[in-house]
Parts: structure tokens; C-alpha cells; sequence
């Protein structure tokens, strides 16, 4: 595994790191048809890779409610249960299927505090192949502005190989 990310790393160092995570996942997920064997797989691979990451892991939607998340496979601190779509940075990744990348939590209108360390987020929706939302993939820093393109860029293309690949 790739040594830990610290936040003095240039853009392209932690491109390269995704470009190695991204292939190390992909390796170990072949042939792997279970979700929630893929979710875990990708969040523990991606918290253990980056040393800013302080949360790491899935809110799956609901299929009952279909305007929910649930926790699901996670690294970190106790996480939020449920987060309707209507509600923080989770809800606004699915509602808008668009990823979110919060500089400062404390300025994001309705973020949901479910630990208070957290002081940047970055949440990116999760589709299957035909378009279907399957989760939101969620991930906190006890640090201001710790995500910026690189991370959506990778992330969405991680995601997006796992999931709809």
C-alpha cells in the first residue's frame, strides 16, 4: 500500500497516488460481484491510502424510501444513521447528482455535524450502469480545504469503475 498522504503533497504526487490506489482496488475487486464487499474494499483501501482522511465510507439509499441515505460500509468515528436528501453535503450529492467539495463545513448551509472534528468534506454520488443512484460516497478532514479537483476527478473516476464499470 502506498505510504500515507500528508496535506503538503503537490497536485500531480496526489494524482499519482489515486493513479495507484485506483489500480490496487481494481485488483483486488475483480471478479467481486458483492456491493457491500465492493463499498467496504473501497473505503477501507482509500482511508488507509490517505492520511487526511479522517471518514471515509458509503450512505446507500434507502430502497424503501428512495429519498434517504442509510450508513453503510465505513472507516471512522460513529457516522450518521440516516440523512434525508433534503439535508447537508450527503443529501445535496444525491439530490443534485453532482459532487460536492466543501472547503469549510462550518459555512455550508445545513451541514450535518456528525462528529465535530470535521472541518472540509467532499461527497461524490454513486451510480450504477444504467444511472441509478446507489449511495453517495463520503469523506471528511479534520483540516480546512482538504479537497480540491484532483480528489473529485479521481474519486468520480474510482467510483465510476467500481460501480458502473
Amino acid at each position: 500500500m502506498a505510504e500515507a498522504f500528508n496535506d503538503k503533497v503537490l497536485p500531480a504526487e496526489k494524482a499519482q497516488r489515486y493513479a495507484a490506489v485506483a489500480e490496487e482496488i481494481a485488483s483486488v475487486l475483480d471478479g467481486e460481484p458483492n456491493l457491500t464487499a465492493r463499498m467496504a474494499t473501497v473505503a477501507s483501501m482509500l482511508a488507509n491510502t490517505f492520511e487526511t482522511y479522517f471518514w471515509t465510507g458509503f450512505y446507500v439509499v434507502d430502497p424503501d424510501k428512495r429519498d434517504e441515505l442509510v450508513v453503510g460500509p465505513y472507516q471512522g468515528t460513529l457516522g450518521c444513521l440516516r440523512i434525508a436528501f433534503s439535508r447537508g453535503v450527503c443529501g445535496a450529492a444525491a439530490r443534485e447528482r453532482k459532487t460536492q467539495i466543501v472547503p469549510d463545513v462550518e459555512a455550508f448551509p445545513g451541514h450535518i455535524a456528525c462528529d465535530s472534528r470535521s472541518r472540509s468534506e467532499i461527497v461524490v454520488p454513486v451510480v450504477d450502469a444504467d444511472g441509478r443512484l446507489l449511495a453517495v460516497f463520503d469523506v471528511d478532514a479534520e483540516v480546512p480545504e482538504a479537497f480540491d479537483e484532483t480528489d473529485a476527478e479521481w474519486l468520480e473516476r474510482i467510483l465510476q469503475d467500481t460501480f458502473a464499470g
